[in-house]
């Protein structure tokens, strides 16, 4: 269904290259950006006393830091695309392969959407600084070449670090570049604690991610009309009258059944919260560590706001990427009116169990989760 090494081979022919810096440059880069991952790790944990279950003197993160450029973070979310969606990948050749003539269509259609995903990928590799890669193969090491690590090896999550992107946007913003690259560690750290120190978080996020991927509806013809209908909106050639063709929502929100949509908004809740968290974090451990927070943050966030060109900003919402800066604005407000509510350790009730993730709604009111989970549990 999708030629993964193709898609690989595309994206890494497409992306951008990087910033311009020496040999010596570079590996000063790599280098401080590990210094500064492990540095960050133990201003994370004591900022947010996010330990799991043994306390802070048993606590060990144990998942790797990979230092990369634009072509190996596409190597690395190849391998994680593969493995989270190969139960949708499979059903889907099942069917294909019932149809008169689905091998050829099939060899073919894979090559296609191979090209796709390469484009894709092209496009964020020189817009993503950092991520916590959570449903990755177990490999230290990221492959040579166009190949990626098979399906079904055993996953760890590994933290990756885009160095020159990371590079590109202090140099853009013309800020301290040792004070951004610590400041970006700390945003990147507090998603690998999340995630190491809450055990059941990666399971309860695959899990969600599984059942929406079991109500995609793989009849060609339902796809397609969704996909009509996500174009038509795009463009804004939505019938006269229509209020509800999709105007102002991703193609990601509309190629979807209504089931999807409930799964979609637990989901967005979710990462509201992991991604402001992380924000939350950043700001409030840098002021102690990174001594111009201020003038990168008030910076970054100006960059965030404005955005590129228009062709840049229609990819962005076509792909549903403006989303995601809401995550960041709606999730930051959450965990900050919780925490000068009840307190980081009031907060931290929130890693309980999925019962106690916020949903969509109580993101956007923090007042009714405090009431939900503490004044619910302190009767």
């Amino acid at each position: 269904m999708v030629d993964w090494n193709l898609a690989v081979a595309t994206a890494t022919r497409l992306v951008r290259p990087g910033p311009e810096v020496s040999r010596d440059e570079a590996r000063a880069v790599v280098t401080e950006l590990r210094r500064h991952a492990k540095s960050s790790e133990e201003h994370v944990r004591s900022f947010t006393r996010m330990y799991g279950s043994g306390g802070p003197d048993s606590y060990e993160n144990g998942s790797p830091v990979l230092v990369v450029d634009r072509a190996g973070w596409v190597k690395a979310n190849v391998a994680g695309f593969r493995e989270i969606l190969k139960p949708l990948l499979n059903k889907m050749q099942a069917r294909r392969g019932a149809l008169p003539g689905g091998a050829v269509l099939g060899a073919v259609g894979g090559k296609v959407t191979g090209v796709e995903v390469g484009a894709l990928l092209s496009f964020l590799a020189s817009r993503v600084l950092g991520q916590y890669e959570t449903f990755a193969p177990a490999t230290r090491e990221l492959p040579a070449g166009p190949a990626v690590p098979e399906p079904g090896e055993p996953r760890s999550g590994r933290l990756l670090l885009v160095a020159p992107n990371i590079v590109h946007v202090e140099r853009e913003l013309d800020v301290d570049p040792h004070d951004f690259r610590l400041w970006v560690c700390l945003h990147e750290e507090t998603h690998r604690t999340q995630f190491t120190a809450v055990p059941w978080l990666r399971d309860h996020i695959e899990s969600e991610i599984q059942e929406f991927l079991a109500q995609t509806e793989v009849d060609p013809a339902t796809l397609l009309e969704r996909v009509r209908e996500a174009a038509q909106s795009f463009v804004g050639a939505r019938p006269e009258g229509d209020s509800d063709s999709g105007e102002g929502r991703s193609l990601v929100e509309i190629v979807q059944t209504p089931a999807q949509r409930e799964i979609l908004a637990r989901l967005t809740a979710v990462m509201s919260l992991l991604e402001g968290h992380a924000d939350y974090v950043m700001d409030g451990v840098g002021p102690d560590v990174v001594p111009s927070v201020a003038e990168i943050r008030e910076k970054f966030q100006k960059r965030r706001a404005t955005g590129a060109g228009r062709l840049d900003q229609a990819l962005r919402k076509l792909l549903g990427l403006d989303a995601k800066l809401r995550q960041y604005r709606d999730g930051e407000r959450f965990v900050r009116s919780v925490v000068d509510e009840v307190g980081m350790d009031g907060f931290n009730r929130i890693w309980t169990s999925p019962n106690t993730l916020p949903t969509k709604t109580e993101i956007a009111k923090p007042a009714d989760w405090i009431a939900r989970v503490h004044r619910r549990s302190d009767t």
